[in-house]
């Protein structure tokens, strides 16, 4: 396969496990492009762009941006769940590309909005009319947890990058209470990563078993899977309580970015838990901020059902950087 030289994007979404990576027609991932290599078969991003520039025929980009699951200060980046770093120089380096930029994975869905298939975007909660300035809030539930305001200025679009997902999780009643105290045993502090992750399901999972002096384990994806089926209570008991808790963190971080342009959850266990949120209460816990409870009805919720919602969200930022 042959590419015009400087015409197309390289972009890149790298997770703990594996990288994907596709090349881009302006803000359009070419899907017949996508590549996805296992990490844990190079000793870093440089080999790993090098092995695809040669797939796709010695592609020379002009451009390139990378998503990174970790991070990212001053054009660096340090993997949470991996032991890369990766830098500027590098990435032009491996992609022979003028123009590069580096993205915490969750800024990348930050600009993928506005660039999705209108049937990959799923509503929770019905969205009210906002402007077209309205800040809005991506929310990414997978392997760990992470938000990102998105902000809509003059210059452009402003994804800002957090680490939201290390914060103490809330506690509302004393079954919360006893489960901040159970998962905290990890390393002595109740994140909501600690809950609100593939891993953090199955750790609400053994709570419930704890709790009953019952104690069992199942895998995220059998727990869901269980779900599904009906063929196991405690799964349904655990999605129960995942997706009350998951409603009561986006409530609040609602209310501190103020997403009147819509707050959209999106990573590998939002997608999973997308048809059971409204069953499960995820709209009642959203809404229960007291005497802003009313108040919570600015902010609609929708799933982003893209996989590769990164990819496009690189590829849109190289855009309006001028590449």
């Amino acid at each position: 396969m042959s590419h015009a030289p400087n015409t197309l994007s390289l972009v890149a979404d790298i997770g703990g496990t594996n990288t994907r990576v596709a090349l881009a027609d302006g803000p359009k991932v070419l899907t017949e492009t996508i590549r996805r290599y296992a990490n844990s078969e190079f000793p870093g991003l440089e080999s790993v762009l090098r092995k695809y520039v040669e797939d796709e025929g010695g592609v020379d980009a002009k451009a390139a941006c990378v998503a990174v699951a970790g991070p990212v200060r001053d054009g660096r980046a340090t993997m949470t769940n991996l032991d890369w770093t990766i830098d500027k120089t590098t990435l032009s380096r491996a992609a022979n590309a003028e123009t590069v930029s580096i993205l915490n994975d969750l800024q990348a869905q930050g600009h993928a909005l506005g660039h999705l298939e209108a049937d990959k975007v799923r509503t929770i909660i019905p969205f009210p009319e906002a402007s077209d300035h309205a800040a809005k809030l991506v929310i990414g539930v997978g392997t760990g947890f992470n938000a990102a305001p998105v902000f809509e200025l003059e210059p452009g679009r402003l994804v800002a990058p957090s680490e939201s997902g290390h914060i103490n999780l809330p506690v509302q009643t004393e079954q919360d209470m006893r489960l901040a105290q159970y998962v905290s045993t990890a390393h002595g502090f109740p994140s909501i990563e600690d809950v609100l992750s593939g891993r953090g399901l199955e750790r609400v999972y053994a709570f419930l078993g704890h709790e009953a002096n019952d104690p069992r384990e199942r895998r995220a994806a059998d727990i869901m899977q269980a779900c599904a089926d009906g063929s196991d209570e405690r799964a349904t008991e655990a999605a129960n309580v995942f997706t009350r808790m998951l409603g009561s963190v986006a409530g609040n971080l609602a209310l501190i970015q103020l997403p009147f342009g819509g707050v959209y959850l999106v990573g590998g266990v939002s997608r999973a838990f997308a048809p059971y949120l409204n069953d499960f209460g995820f709209a009642q816990a959203f809404r229960d901020k007291g005497r802003f409870a009313g108040f919570m009805g600015n902010f609609g919720v929708a799933v982003i059902e893209d996989d590769y919602a990164a990819l496009t969200g690189s590829a849109a930022h190289l855009v309006s950087l001028g590449a």
